[in-house]
């Protein structure tokens, strides 16, 4: 039985963003006092009291640097919170992140291009299961329904 991983945004990314993000414009941190952003680093929700940046980040684009995938018109950008400083990224175990009822999972070629979405109610491997049952999907972002705003990928398992 394959297991599908959410992939948080990198390291590497991660040091970038924290200089300047995706839009080239530079972090402006702040205090989260409230608690609840969906944090990327760590694939968490915030705590009341961390330091958090709202940055833009462009994931698609990320990963076609990675794949040498050309995405064109499909390569967008938009906001997501990060830790201001770093963090220890994701803890282990299982599970989806965010995995609030009504969550769209977007399918994407090995070229970058879109091939669908959709709408699940609950947020599992089967809903993974389902977008990789087509060969032709290299890449699933899962996003919230709520803004579309990116919270993760998931790779098609390798094996």
């Amino acid at each position: 039985m394959t297991t599908y991983t959410a992939r948080p945004v990198g390291p590497l990314a991660l040091k970038e963003l924290r200089t300047a993000d995706d839009a080239g414009q530079p972090p402006a941190p702040f205090t989260d006092d409230e608690g609840g952003a969906p944090l990327r680093c760590c694939l968490r929700r915030s705590e009341p009291g961390e330091r958090i940046a709202l940055v833009s980040y462009a994931p698609l684009r990320r990963w076609a640097a990675e794949t040498g995938a050309n995405p064109g018109a499909y390569d967008e950008q938009g906001p997501v919170f990060v830790h201001a400083e770093e963090c220890a990224g994701p803890a282990t175990g299982g599970g989806h992140p965010f995995d609030n009822d009504h969550r769209t999972v977007r399918r994407y070629s090995a070229d970058g291009h879109i091939l669908g979405g959709e709408l699940v109610a609950v947020l599992d491997d089967d809903a993974f299961r389902n977008a990789f049952d087509d060969p032709s999907v290299a890449l699933v972002h899962v996003r919230a329904v709520e803004y579309g705003c990116f919270l993760y990928e998931v790779r098609r398992p390798r094996g």
